[in-house]
C-alpha cells in the first residue's frame, strides 16, 4: 500500500513509518515538524525510494489537499496530535485547533479525495488514538476498557481525543468514509521525546538528578512496547474492519513507582553508579498532576481474536531494550534537551 502517515516524525509515527519501509510499503510522511518532532528518527529509512516527506500542519486544509492529490495514498495512518498530559492542563488551545481541527481537516480532506477517486473499497482512514478517553479505572483487575466502556476524558488532552474520536466515527456513519479506529495504552520504547516518564527517568538517573514521581506512585498504567504498537497499527490498517474499533494494549500493568523500580534494577545492571548504590536513592515524589488517573488497562481481546495480534515482549523486556538504546543514542537526546519545556516541571495548574 501507499501509506499517508501524518506525525511520521513523532515517536509513535516514525515506528510507524520505519516498519511500512521494512515490510514493503510507500510511506508519504506529513509532519508539521513541532517541538517534539525529529526526523532523525527516520533517517534509517529516509533514503528509500519508498519515503517521502512533507511538511505541512494539519491545520492546513489547502496543504492537506495538496498532498492528497500529489501522493494518491490508499491508506492514512493518522497520528499527528499533541499528545503530552502535563502541556494541555498549561495550555489547552493547541491541543484542541491540533487534535480536533486538525483531525477535521483530514477528515474533510480524506474525503473529497475519497469521493473523487470514485470512493475505492480499498481505502482506509485509519485514526489513532489513547485509551486516556475512558478516564479512570478501579482497582479491581478485572474491571478493563473495552471497545464499548463509555468516554469519560478528565484532561484537555483526553478530551481533545475524545472528541477527535467522535468525529471520525461520525464521518463513518454520516458520509461512509472507511474508516477504522485504534485506541493505546501507554507507550515506551526507543526515539521516546524526553518529556515522558520512561525517558525523564532514564536521563535524570544518568545525569544524577532526581528522579520524580505524581504522588505516591500508586497510578497504574498499561505498558505497550512501541514496536509492538506499530506491528499492531500497521495490522488494523491493512485487514481491520471498516466502522471498527480495537483496543491495543500491552497486558503489562504496572504503577508508576513498580515502573521506575524496574527501570532503576536495569541501570544499576547496565550502568552502575559510580557509588555503588542504587539509582532508587535518587526517587523523589513530588505534587500530583491535576485530575491524575488511577488506572488505565486495555482488555485487547478483540484485537486478538479478530486480527491475531498479541504484543511481542514483556514490559521488563521491553524496558531493557529501551534503557540499552538510551545508553547507545546519547547524541539523539542530547539535542533534545534544550527544547523548550524539556526537562521542566508542567502542568502543575489547578
Amino acid at each position: 500500500m501507499k501509506l499517508l502517515v501524518t506525525g511520521g516524525a513523532g515517536f509513535i509515527g516514525s515506528a510507524v513509518v520505519r516498519l511500512a519501509i521494512q515490510r514493503g510499503h510507500a510511506v508519504v510522511n506529513l509532519d508539521a515538524l513541532t517541538y517534539a518532532a525529529c526526523l532523525d528518527n527516520v533517517a534509517g529509512v529516509a533514503n528509500s525510494p519508498n519515503y517521502a516527506f512533507e511538511q505541512a500542519d494539519i491545520r492546513d486544509r489547502a496543504a492537506l489537499d495538496r498532498v492528497f492529490a500529489a501522493h494518491q495514498p490508499d491508506a492514512v495512518m493518522h497520528l499527528a496530535a499533541e499528545s503530552h498530559v502535563d502541556r494541555s492542563i498549561d495550555g489547552p488551545g493547541t491541543f484542541i485547533e491540533t487534535n480536533i481541527t486538525g483531525t477535521y481537516n483530514m477528515l474533510e480532506a480524506a474525503r473529497s479525495y475519497w469521493q473523487a477517486q470514485g470512493k475505492p473499497e480499498r481505502f482506509r482512514f485509519h485514526h489513532i488514538s489513547t485509551d486516556e478517553v475512558y478516564g479512570s479505572l478501579p482497582a479491581d483487575p478485572e474491571v478493563l476498557f473495552t471497545e464499548d466502556t463509555a468516554y469519560d476524558p478528565r484532561s484537555p488532552y483526553s478530551a481533545s481525543k475524545a472528541s477527535s474520536d467522535h468525529l471520525v466515527r461520525a464521518w463513518f456513519e454520516t458520509y461512509g468514509l472507511p474508516v477504522v479506529l485504534t485506541n493505546c495504552s501507554n507507550n515506551y520504547g526507543p526515539y521516546h521525546f524526553p518529556e515522558k516518564l520512561i525517558p525523564v527517568i532514564i536521563l535524570n538517573a544518568l545525569a544524577g538528578k532526581p528522579l520524580p514521581i505524581y504522588g505516591d506512585g500508586s497510578n497504574i498504567r498499561d505498558w505497550l512496547f512501541v514496536e509492538d504498537h506499530a506491528d499492531a497499527l500497521l495490522l488494523v490498517a491493512e485487514r481491520g474492519t471498516p466502522g471498527r474499533s480495537y483496543n491495543i494494549g500491552g497486558e503489562n500493568e504496572r504503577s508508576n513507582l513498580e515502573l521506575v523500580e524496574t527501570l532503576c534494577d536495569i541501570l544499576d545492571t547496565l550502568r552502575p553508579r559510580e557509588d555503588g548504590k542504587s539509582y532508587a536513592r535518587q526517587i523523589t515524589f513530588v505534587t500530583d498532576r491535576p485530575g491524575h488517573d488511577a488506572r488505565y488497562a486495555i482488555d485487547p481481546s478483540r484485537i486478538r481474536a479478530e486480527l491475531g495480534w498479541r504484543p511481542s515482549v514483556t514490559v521488563e523486556e521491553g524496558l531493557r531494550k529501551t534503557v540499552e538504546w538510551y545508553l547507545d543514542n546519547e547524541s539523539w537526546w542530547r539535542a533534545l534537551q534544550g527544547r523548550h519545556g524539556v526537562g521542566q516541571r508542567l502542568g502543575v495548574k489547578a
